[in-house]
């Protein structure tokens, strides 16, 4: 009897300890939310399939400024992906890494996930909006 009172402490001990290595505090811990879909939605709204596969060459142009060559990276009917700039972008895209597609359309990402641009479908194979700083801008193929 002397035996099992003294080891109650101890299972009591073990049981807390046991619940303190649960799923939420590793979560905390290494940085990732214990709920997933929580924060899930990007700041643009909710993710939606682009209207046309984004995979692939396209061409960023701005009036009066040039154009550059851009590979965006994804799988089919993704809403997010990379993108690869080619060199003599206009503004600062030739840091754009990273695009996302939501209700608010076509967002492009430099490599601090600031946002480039924000833009629209205006056509088969065609995007067209405005940079963070206010310059027009187009992504055609």
């Amino acid at each position: 009897m002397t035996l099992r009172i003294a080891s109650l402490p101890l299972l009591i001990c073990s049981a807390l300890l046991a619940a303190c290595s649960g799923s939420d505090r590793l979560a905390v811990d290494s940085g990732v939310p214990a709920n997933p879909a929580a924060g899930a939605t990007p700041p643009g709204g909710a993710p939606v399939t682009p209207p046309i596969s984004l995979a692939g060459r396209w061409t960023l142009s701005s009036s009066g400024t040039g154009s550059c060559a851009m590979t965006f990276g994804a799988v089919q009917d993704a809403t997010e992906g990379s993108i690869a700039p080619a060199g003599g972008c206009p503004f600062n895209f030739f840091t754009s890494r990273k695009w996302t597609y939501s209700q608010a359309g076509l967002t492009i990402r430099d490599h601090n996930a600031q946002t480039l641009a924000q833009l629209a479908p205006a056509g088969p194979n065609r995007f067209e909006g405005r940079t963070s700083s206010g310059q027009d801008i187009a992504l055609s193929r």
